[in-house]
């Protein structure tokens, strides 16, 4: 189990892109959410998935667990899935020695873009980069499960 502690900000620049060291395409769906946890599944790259559960309802901090899966497997899951299916690139992009995770939807979302940023600990404010947009943390509506399952949100940074 690793716990995490995940902010997450509207991008509001276009500095970043300067920045991909890698980029992967990303299909994800939900088998199953509720307040405080989920089920998805991710394909990444058309060539690998994991499974992964999400505990806890804090806004910064939840339990999760992956595991691999097998791609004939994930791809056969999808027919019970629930909600849309999330497409996206995720660009893995460094800031003084943190990696930030800037996610551009495409699809019902496309226009939408998240940087997220995992740590073990609270990075502060006046370390983050300068092309962050409004911190949406505790923010549900930004949250993938509720990208997968609710409307779709406002996009303004």
């Amino acid at each position: 189990m690793g716990k995490e502690v995940e902010r997450k900000f509207l991008v509001s620049g276009a500095a970043w892109r300067e920045l991909v060291e890698a980029d992967i395409r990303i299909r994800q769906f939900y088998l199953a959410a509720a307040p405080g946890r989920t089920v998805r599944v991710r394909i990444s790259n058309g060539t690998s998935a994991e499974l992964t559960l999400k505990f806890g309802s804090k806004a910064r901090e939840r339990d999760e667990f992956e595991y691999p899966i097998p791609l004939a497997e994930a791809e056969e899951m999808r027919a019970f899935a629930i909600g849309r299916v999330i497409e996206k690139t995720r660009h893995h992009v460094r800031h003084r020695g943190y990696l930030y995770e800037v996610d551009v939807f495409g699809g019902m979302l496309a226009g939408l873009v998240v940087a997220e940023l995992e740590t073990p600990e609270d990075v502060p404010d006046e370390m983050l980069p300068d092309w962050l947009g409004r911190e949406v943390t505790g923010e549900h509506r930004f949250y993938n499960a509720s990208l997968a399952l609710g409307g779709i949100p406002e996009i303004a940074a």
